[in-house]
């Protein structure tokens, strides 16, 4: 096995074998270009990371991608990094916290840290502590990591071989979202933050902007605008996002709530509790009082709804105004002390109904400089 940057391991003589095979049954009057019977595995980072597929050291001019996509995972972006913050002094404390063991082992931990799959969708290459890797946003690779090199091979034919599609904004955000703001597989509560687990947030396009990218830009557009002619694809990158994770955010809430363990405090703003208790005159938490609950009931962290709601005012007020509504009963509702179940069920639900609406609209906006301006003031 030989080991690249960072101690990561790069790609084995099997690995250039098993690839090489795969690459040989799908060349055209060779064998049957047809995908495999069998269900599709994950063959783990190293069967990407060929020089002459992702591994180059530099972006490539004279292809229509870098590949150099391994070697960006590997030195410079922090999923590569995620298996090994477990093991670090505060992943074990929060592990022993929780009272789980060893949080490289915890499977709520492995869940988002690393590509925790089952046993037998693993390929031998496949390792877990190479931590959140290119399928676990990508896919399972054993159906197309050979045909998708060969000649007038299409993305399209990638995704109708088990390829996830991250060119679509909706799924690229969902993708990011099962982690970033959790599923009913997995999640982050209260009890995970009081043991020094950060709060979850997320934001399609600022973390795209920060993230060291392995693809090219822009390639977001309005149907029918291509990529290269739609300069303001970020607003609409960060506009999707944000209604796909309201929408996401209201499921949250819906399924927490039919859970048994409720109210999740986590919901609710942090700094209710959480905040210096100073003289009364000093405190401009009661200078202001507590508009609609009753003292002491902490609120709903609307934060994640108050910037979005302006883009939705400006897309369909319509849908927006009916939205607002929502949003304020379910505000409303999770800032009592102990809400009634199947009301909230029933406002997030309304909630996030109408946040797909939005999405879809704002796929289709034609954002320019305009509406960027307005949005902005």
């Amino acid at each position: 096995m030989r080991t690249g940057p960072e101690g990561k391991s790069a790609v084995s003589w099997c690995a250039v074998l098993m690839h090489g095979a795969i690459f040989f049954a799908f060349v055209p009057g060779v064998l049957s270009a047809n995908p495999p019977a069998e269900a599709s595995k994950y063959t783990g980072p190293g069967s990407c990371s060929s020089t002459s597929c992702h591994g180059s050291v530099k972006p490539r001019a004279d292809s229509r991608i870098f590949q150099n996509e391994y070697s960006i995972w590997v030195v410079k972006d922090k999923h590569a990094k995620a298996y090994d913050a477990l093991t670090s002094e505060v992943g074990e404390r929060m592990g022993r916290i929780l009272g789980i063991g060893k949080s490289e082992q915890a499977a709520q931990c492995l869940a988002c840290h690393a590509l925790n799959v089952p046993a037998d969708e693993r390929a031998k290459t496949f390792e877990l502590s190479e931590g959140v890797t290119c399928e676990s946003c990508h896919g399972p690779a054993s159906a197309w990591l050979g045909p998708h090199t060969t000649r007038g091979w299409t993305h399209a034919q990638s995704v109708a071989a088990g390829m996830y599609d991250t060119r679509n904004l909706v799924p690229r955000t969902e993708k990011c979202l099962s982690c970033h703001l959790g599923t009913q597989e997995k999640s982050v509560d209260h009890e995970m933050i009081a043991a020094g687990h950060p709060d979850l947030y997320f934001e399609l396009d600022s973390f795209s902007a920060v993230m060291p990218r392995h693809w090219k830009t822009p390639r977001e557009s309005a149907p029918g605008v291509p990529a290269e002619n739609d300069p303001w694809s970020g607003v609409r990158e960060w506009g999707t996002g944000q209604a796909v994770q309201l929408r996401a955010s209201m499921e949250r809430i819906a399924w927490r709530a039919k859970g048994k363990n409720w109210p999740e405090y986590s919901e609710l703003q942090c700094f209710s509790c959480h905040h210096a208790l100073t003289s009364p005159e000093q405190s401009w938490r009661q200078q202001r009082g507590y508009p609609g609950r009753r003292p002491g009931d902490p609120p709903w962290n609307g934060s994640r709804y108050a910037v979005f709601r302006e883009l939705a005012q400006q897309v369909d007020s319509d849908v927006s105004a009916r939205l607002d509504e929502q949003i304020a009963q379910v505000a409303k509702l999770l800032s009592q002390p102990n809400p009634d179940r199947e009301a909230v069920v029933t406002a997030a639900s309304s909630a996030a109904a109408l946040s797909r609406q939005l999405t879809a609209r704002i796929e289709a906006q034609p954002f320019d400089p305009a509406m960027t301006q307005r949005l902005l003031e």
